[in-house]
């Protein structure tokens, strides 16, 4: 529900309502403060403003210094930067394993009734007009004719050349 802040306002509610909104928005400006405060104690302390009083050797000489010190910083800088690197992959593998050893759920799949065309279209879009003649693929075969099955139409004709295979079997 939406409510504006003018029916607020009507209302005993709306009286702490805009009680709370003027404690937090002093919480925030306090907050805002403080972080300047310390902002400016952390700068006061590590970084004092240089001596610029002197002749340009001094002044080559704070230059160098502040390199060094802004190499420093760099270097350390960097390697923050690679153990946050390293940490963050070790966590990676960390969930991978814990995700690994829960193992993964498979969804209960409904048997589904489709055809391959209705498959294929699904699958690849349905702009895609796919037409699936599994049998236009399949290899023509020739069939052969086996020269006995097609001589021994009738058997009572061959029935003295199979007597006489008959006795070469017995004599032997």
């Amino acid at each position: 529900a939406y409510f504006s802040l003018k029916m607020f306002s009507e209302t005993r509610f709306g009286e702490l309502f805009s009680l709370i909104l003027q404690i937090a928005a002093s919480w925030i400006e306090q907050e805002t403060k403080e972080a300047e405060a310390a902002k400016e104690a952390y700068m006061a302390e590590h970084c004092a403003a240089p001596d610029l009083s002197g002749d340009q050797a001094a002044l080559m000489e704070i230059c160098k210094k502040l390199h060094q010190a802004l190499d420093k910083i760099d270097e350390e800088r960097y390697d923050a930067e690679a153990k946050v690197t390293k940490t963050d992959k070790e966590i990676e593998d960390l969930k991978l394993k814990v995700v690994d050893l829960a193992g993964v759920k498979k969804p209960a799949l409904k048997k589904v009734r489709m055809s391959a065309d209705s498959m294929l279209q699904a699958l690849l879009g349905g702009k895609h007009k796919v037409t699936m003649d599994l049998r236009s693929n399949l290899k023509q075969v020739k069939k052969e004719v086996k020269e006995e099955a097609a001589d021994a139409g009738d058997w009572r004709k061959n029935i003295e050349d199979k007597a006489d295979r008959k006795k070469m079997f017995e004599t032997s």
